[in-house]
């Protein structure tokens, strides 16, 4: 079994949610659901994408939002059944593809422009 044949396996086996267009710099928001004990909730993480990796059913994006001063990040895999829906809030300008650098700024310094319409 080659490595095509197995990401064939992989996308027929897992259903992927049709999703709104989003690219690092963006800031969105992922409802995700989640469980405890027998309950069921949604939570809502916003924050900025800062990468996009991956490709078809096992892409995956990370989101980082400031808590207070310290920095939280998460990955979601496109293709999780526990993502309800993802909103896009805002449209980045951004250079670059993965906007790692923004770890390091805090404040206003980390603010990025906004996509004029």
């Amino acid at each position: 079994m080659g490595k095509n044949e197995k990401m064939k396996f992989v996308e027929e086996m897992v259903s992927v949610k049709e999703f709104p267009v989003f690219k690092s710099g963006d800031t969105i928001t992922v409802h995700y659901k989640i469980r405890e004990g027998g309950k069921e909730r949604i939570q809502n993480f916003t924050g900025i994408v800062i990468q996009r990796k991956g490709s078809g059913n096992t892409e995956t994006f990370t989101v980082r939002k400031m808590s207070g001063s310290t920095g939280v990040e998460r990955i979601f895999p496109i293709s999780s059944p526990f993502i309800e829906e993802i909103q896009v809030n805002k449209r980045g300008v951004v250079r670059r593809a993965r906007i790692f650098y923004l770890r390091g700024l805090t404040g206003k310094k980390a603010r990025i422009r906004e996509k004029r319409i």
